[in-house]
């Protein structure tokens, strides 16, 4: 299939490129950027006027629900959802049931994956068997079944010996580890603590939670030599002790949720159960730190955090509300309100950090073509999102892709709606 885009916007963060060209692709790769062939005989033309033409979002953490909690989302419908949002790379944690602990389980999820012919899907394995935090997996055999990564999900380790353990196996083998920085005993709130929590009724999860695991991470990283990264940052203390790291030289990597870069404590409401979330939703101190660190390059990315939750689940009461919320479909619009809300952030920067800066986190995990994700390059993989910065959309529950209907967003209106994705280049998603 040979498909030729015509009149649009071609910007390529990673490469600086940004000028009105055209964009041909065939057999699935990138065959011309701004010149064309002259032997390109396209199939099928796609005008582009007045839309961005963009590398495929790649989104660093996205859970499918699939297998074992197919009532909240499956597949289908969440790798549908990805690719309406115009992602068309994702990595998803560990954590379904049965756990990613095993070869077997990571092929069958890839397999399913592959045969929709959606977005790519690149799995974490899980670092413990189980995630029960006492035995180390056989990393060796998840990394050849697909596995990128090895993190606990949302399951901190209790023991600071098996992390430890945990690194200088990673760092020997040249894995990246995965973690959500989150002090076991002080991690059991629902609230961020302060005196909304307070005033609220609520039991806090305080921002010392988050920085003595930075702590403990950073001094086994300065014994070890391991690569980690970091998920969702969610404090200003935890954005400084990061820039300390880098600075020392030490290989981190981060990111940040769309939730914790657009909201804050007070999005909570009268217990609006929307906004429970994890890491929860701290002080505009906060907000304004992780902004101002996405910007400068100390946090690496910006990811949706889509984690599908079922109307009973979240129809409870704030503190028994599972905690979660869908972002797949509001990943891009959110990058893009970031560099329209007057905070002087370059529209290449905003995109940056969905398209490019996710992909150099994943890195050599890749491999040799899909290396290319994440940028508009000549031989290149074809995942291209088209989008109208122009169209701006008001966020519906009943309108979304994904089987998650819970988002504290419903309602916003969003710039950026995607018109048409790529992926492997071929029509993945089209607005009609």
């Amino acid at each position: 299939m040979k498909i030729l885009i015509q009149n649009g916007r071609v910007i390529d963060p990673a490469s600086g490129l940004d000028q009105v060209c055209d964009l041909a692709l065939a057999a699935g790769r990138i065959v011309g950027v701004g010149r064309v062939p002259p032997e390109f005989a396209p199939n099928r033309t796609l005008d582009a006027s007045g839309c961005l033409v963009l590398p495929g979002l790649v989104d660093l953490a996205a859970r499918l629900r699939e297998p074992g909690h197919e009532h909240e989302g499956m597949l289908e419908s969440e790798m549908a959802a990805a690719v309406a949002g115009g992602v068309t790379s994702l990595v998803c944690p560990p954590d379904t049931d049965p756990v990613l602990d095993e070869p077997g389980l990571v092929e069958m999820l890839k397999f399913r994956a592959e045969k929709l012919h959606q977005a790519r899907l690149f799995p974490l394995g899980a670092l413990t068997r189980g995630l029960a935090g006492e035995v180390l997996t056989e990393m060796a055999e998840l990394t050849e079944s697909g596995c990128v990564g090895f993190g606990q999900a949302e399951v901190p380790l209790a023991s600071t010996q098996v992390l430890q353990r945990t690194l200088q196996y990673a760092a020997t083998f040249g894995y990246t580890v995965w973690l959500r920085p989150q002090e076991l005993h002080l991690g059991k709130g629902v609230a961020a603590s302060g005196a909304l929590a307070t005033r609220l009724g609520l039991s806090g999860i305080p921002v010392a939670a988050e920085t003595i695991a930075l702590h403990t991470i950073f001094e086994l990283l300065k014994t070890t030599g391991a690569r980690v990264h970091l998920c969702r940052l969610s404090s200003a203390a935890g954005v400084e002790l990061v820039r300390r790291a880098k600075a020392e030289g030490l290989h981190v990597t981060c990111d940040v949720s769309i939730n914790s870069l657009h909201l804050t404590e007070n999005d909570i409401g009268f217990f609006d159960s929307r906004a429970r979330l994890l890491p929860p939703l701290r002080q505009q101190r906060d907000r304004d730190a992780l902004r101002a660190a996405l910007l400068d390059g100390t946090i690496d990315a910006l990811v949706s955090d889509h984690n599908p939750v079922d109307e009973d689940a979240k129809t409870l009461p704030f503190a028994e509300a599972e905690p979660g919320a869908t972002g797949l479909e509001l990943l891009l619009s959110l990058a893009l309100k970031w560099s329209q809300d007057g905070s002087g952030v370059p529209l290449a920067r905003a995109l940056a950090v969905v398209t490019s800066a996710p992909a150099q986190v994943l890195g050599s995990a890749l491999g040799t073509l899909q290396a290319s994700i994440g940028q508009l390059v000549e031989g290149g993989v074809g995942d291209v999102c088209i989008v109208n910065p122009q169209d701006t959309w008001v966020v519906q529950a009943a309108a979304l892709c994904s089987q998650g209907k819970h988002t504290p967003f419903s309602g916003y209106e969003l710039p950026g709606r995607v018109r048409t994705t790529l992926v492997g280049g071929q029509v993945a998603f089209e607005r009609r």
